[in-house]
């Protein structure tokens, strides 16, 4: 005998005693299946919690229970699988029947439950909607069905175009590593793209994080038995994951983005897309752009300019004068500086490039010495200390005759173009006047040229990471020496000190 319906405000609570009335109601109905009031309560209370942004995980976990063992034991399997409609006086059939609408109609407010305003209920919900599709694909009568409609689903209630759900993708790493996964998201990305209109800058930072989440699969495709729901019938198929990557990719680039979405786009570019692109030389126009935004994204532009030129022999002559405009004060307050240093590192590594622009960059990076952070001035005064053993006639620029010195230095800082800045007539006087930094990490560093060089380059990995608190803490554990000033140690203020009886001339009334 099912019981009436009973609104929330009298039949459930809130807190613990709602969690335990759930779970008596769960084992009740499945206790008995036919008491169809008993899971419309459940249901609609879930509803209500919804519509009220209530606490939402009670009511999760018993969903996920309950229809997990409805599941496993059969009772929702669709007849109209195998052909067969069932008769209006089929109890049973109609009954299997009702259970899958309800579970459809669940399944539904499960994936509205993704965009609860918590992040807690909200991530619970994501996991819900995985979980039961899993039992879902494993107890149907067609094992290798993946329930793909669902899947997208789901991708599409992590898609606001209102707020960012960087905490979803998070947890949607869990699931997104498994081949089944990974092929029947690639497959339905595409068709996520909104066409008819250009999608909002907070949808791009959601799909970004989206394709970011998502594993590209070459690296998985030896698991095979790495599945979530069923077994691929053909195998993973890299081709057609990598072909709709390639028309994901082609939507994306046509997007006009706002600073911290480019960012965010070239990262993804940059770690994870690059290798799976049939042309990525067709990127050549898009990187070019990017290189004139200055900032972070020239950065990240910059590396991806270095990668087609080697690697797709791409000519761009302008690179340098680039890459020279790149070392702005501005630099030293960025993420991605380490980058750029290693970046600049690599471009100036041919010992065939013209003195005049190679001694432009050390004396850009030398008067920015006197203004940067300690631990960068560490970094570009090993750079400079490279940039001299390669290329042994800059060693002019240490103590030139005639280059002036701060109040008539010939170079010019303004100048746009490294081979007109006039570089080749100055001198280090940045690097002497550093010599006297009050940090000894940084005065050591700068001594550099009044020593003779050494026969190897400096090793730049191991200060590109260093920050204040690594230079703080050098020169806190740095040992000092002991300077004695007495040859007997004193016993107290008025003992005796040197032979002779101090404390009588010192007495306190």
């Amino acid at each position: 005998m099912s019981l009436p319906f009973v609104p929330y405000s009298t039949q459930f609570s809130s807190g613990k005693s709602a969690s335990k009335l759930l779970k008596k109601k769960a084992a009740e109905f499945l206790a008995c299946t036919r008491t169809t009031a008993t899971l419309l309560e459940i249901i609609e209370y879930f509803k209500e919690c919804l519509a009220r942004k209530a606490p939402t995980t009670p009511c999760l976990l018993t969903l996920e229970y309950l229809f997990t063992e409805l599941v496993r034991r059969g009772e929702m399997r669709s007849f109209s699988t195998n052909g067969e409609v069932p008769f209006d006086n089929d109890l049973q059939a109609n009954h299997r029947q009702w259970l899958l609408e309800q579970y459809t109609e669940t399944f539904e407010l499960i994936v509205e439950g993704i965009n609860h305003e918590k992040q807690v209920e909200a991530s619970q919900a994501l996991a819900t909607a995985m979980k039961l599709l899993a039992v879902e694909s494993h107890h149907q009568s067609d094992a290798e069905q993946f329930p793909a409609t669902r899947l997208k689903q789901v991708l599409m209630a992590m898609l606001s175009s209102e707020c960012l759900n960087k905490h979803l993708f998070h947890r949607f790493l869990e699931y997104s590593s498994y081949l089944d996964v990974i092929y029947y998201c690639w497959k339905a990305v595409p068709s996520l793209v909104p066409r008819n209109s250009a999608p909002s800058d907070v949808f791009k930072q959601n799909f970004l994080f989206l394709l970011d989440a998502i594993s590209f699969g070459k690296d998985k495709m030896k698991e095979t038995d790495n599945v979530l729901c069923a077994p691929l019938v053909d195998g993973f198929d890299y081709a057609h994951v990598r072909k709709q990557i390639n028309r994901t990719w082609g939507f994306v680039m046509n997007w006009q983005n706002i600073e911290p979405v480019h960012e965010q786009l070239l990262i993804l570019l940059l770690e994870k897309v690059f290798v799976h692109l049939d042309k990525p030389v067709l990127l050549t126009d898009f990187l070019m752009d990017s290189l004139d935004v200055g900032g972070t994204v020239s950065v990240l532009a910059l590396q991806g300019v270095f990668v087609l030129i080697q690697q797709h022999n791409l000519t761009y002559p302008n690179i340098y004068e680039k890459l020279y405009s790149m070392f702005e004060p501005e630099i030293f307050h960025t993420k991605f500086k380490a980058r750029l240093f290693y970046l600049a590192d690599i471009f100036l590594s041919s010992s065939h490039l013209p003195e005049g622009l190679v001694a432009a960059f050390v004396k850009r990076l030398a008067r920015l010495a006197l203004i940067a952070p300690p631990q960068d001035i560490v970094i570009i005064l090993r750079f400079i200390g490279n940039l001299i053993l390669r290329h042994p006639a800059l060693k002019r620029l240490i103590f030139h005759p005639t280059g002036g010195e701060a109040s008539c230095d010939p170079y010019v800082m303004e100048e746009r173009d490294p081979m007109k800045s006039k570089a080749l007539e100055s001198s280090l006087w940045e690097v002497a006047a550093l010599q006297n930094h009050v940090l000894p990490t940084v005065a050591t560093a700068a001594r550099f040229i009044s020593n003779p060089l050494p026969s190897v380059e400096w090793d730049l990995s191991s200060v590109l990471e260093i920050n204040e608190n690594d230079i703080f803490h050098k020169e806190i554990v740095s040992k000092t020496k002991d300077f004695f000033l007495n040859i007997d140690r004193p016993t107290g203020m008025f003992g005796y000190c040197g032979g002779q009886l101090s404390s009588q001339y010192w007495k306190l009334f």
